[in-house]
């Protein structure tokens, strides 16, 4: 009698410290069904006040969230593999990832990052990559325009994302290609008209202001996150703030004479000492992009991802939290970065080693940071005007399209200060 009361209390012991406590969701290459599920998976979970960890290089990056049926049941409506762990089992983890010898840290998630997207009214979720991927990984945002942004609307949000916007005035500058095609001139008209409904003369103008209250919204401790000409259209309509740029066919007049001297780099976010394309039948803004230049195949267009020290770096390594530090490339009318007119104090997070070109860098500005992307579509090589949406349940474990999630996540985590 007395043996069997020994063995059942051992067996209750054994029970307790094998006992489920988390959840882990692995980020490897091989063991994760739906990398970009899982993302939306730790969004849901801060959403519902769990707490939650990114293992920055353990296993991909995976997240570690607290053992919850609701969470399981989520993870399987989702498709998103997920592992039980015992305290001793995440113990063990933990003290991997804390050793000096290994490149790993644990950053905790301890709030829900409030999403906006600068996209106009109307745009499909397939229009922009960042507006597909978070529909498709089901983490929740508010689009917004220029009403918004000019009305100070951006403070009540965390992050913000630009859509494949022309921040300069010139459309796009598809006036080449598409000025007669009806979709274009609806665009120009529909821009003009609100330009002058929130009392700008000129296009140029208020986007213009628009690309300073964003660039204030950074400076205040904002994070910002954009993608193909959004990129260097928003440096160049910085730098060009006062000076027009524009030629009759986008605003009626001439543009100032000479108007390349009077560009001030200085109130640019990454880019310096750019040219601009004056041709305004040419679809390009500068050289900052380097699509025309470029001569690679698409079956060598690869980028690589740095490597940074996840202890001593934790900002640009969750950035660059992956399954594979091999990119592939994709185009847009932003393709690459020439890294000639990148300032000095920009991070090149990503190049390709064929030409040295950049495709994702990141910087500080005040108080905030901002990530800038290059290419349309990371699962679509060369995106026209057009072409049907990507789905993205065939691209469910897309590398390109993670780096847009790590920026998502990225104001949850509580940041350290990048040591340099």
């Amino acid at each position: 009698m007395i043996a069997k009361r020994i063995l059942f209390l051992f067996l209750i012991l054994i029970s307790a410290t094998v006992k489920a406590s988390f959840i882990l969701l692995p980020m490897d290459e091989t063991t994760q069904k739906n990398h970009l599920k899982a993302y939306g998976i730790t969004y849901w979970c801060l959403n519902k006040n769990y707490k939650a960890s990114w293992l920055l290089n353990y296993r991909g990056g995976s997240f570690l969230l607290p053992d919850a049926e609701e969470i399981r049941k989520e993870c399987q409506i989702r498709g998103v593999s997920f592992e039980i762990l015992s305290d001793s089992e995440q113990e063990k983890i933990s003290n991997e990832i804390a050793s000096p010898s290994q490149n790993m840290e644990t950053v905790i998630l301890e709030r829900v990052p409030k999403i906006a997207v600068y996209t106009p009214k109307g745009k499909q979720p397939w229009d922009d990559a960042v507006t597909l991927v978070l529909t498709y990984a089901e983490i929740p945002f508010t689009a917004i325009y220029d009403e918004e942004v000019l009305s100070d609307q951006l403070v009540l949000y965390d992050w913000l994302h630009l859509h494949h916007e022309d921040f300069t005035g010139q459309y796009g500058k598809f006036y080449g290609s598409y000025k007669n095609v009806p979709w274009y001139i609806e665009q120009k008209n529909a821009a003009e008209e609100l330009a002058h409904k929130l009392n700008y003369a000129k296009v140029a103008e208020e986007k213009g202001a628009v690309a300073k209250k964003i660039r204030d919204f950074v400076i205040g401790g904002g994070f910002m996150f954009a993608m193909c000409s959004a990129t260097d259209s928003f440096d160049i309509a910085l730098a060009a703030d006062g000076v027009d740029i524009c030629e009759p066919m986008f605003d009626g007049d001439s543009s100032d004479p000479n108007y390349q001297a009077k560009l001030d780099y200085n109130n640019s976010f990454a880019f310096k000492d750019f040219i601009l394309e004056r041709r305004p039948d040419k679809y390009e803004f500068s050289d900052i992009d380097d699509t025309d230049s470029r001569r690679i195949p698409m079956e060598k267009d690869y980028f690589t991802l740095m490597e940074y020290s996840a202890k001593w770096d934790p900002i640009p390594s969750m950035l660059c939290q992956n399954h594979t530090q091999l990119i592939k490339g994709f185009m847009g009318q932003t393709t690459a970065f020439n890294p000639a007119v990148i300032k000095s104090n920009v991070l090149v997070m990503g190049s390709c080693e064929l030409n040295g070109e950049a495709r994702y860098i990141h910087g500080e500005k005040g108080k905030g940071m901002f990530t800038f992307y290059s290419g349309h579509d990371p699962e679509d090589f060369q995106h026209r005007v057009g072409d049907s949406p990507t789905v993205l349940d065939l691209h469910a474990n897309s590398p390109g399209y993670r780096l847009i999630l790590n920026n998502v996540l990225f104001p949850a985590a509580r940041k350290k200060k990048q040591k340099t």
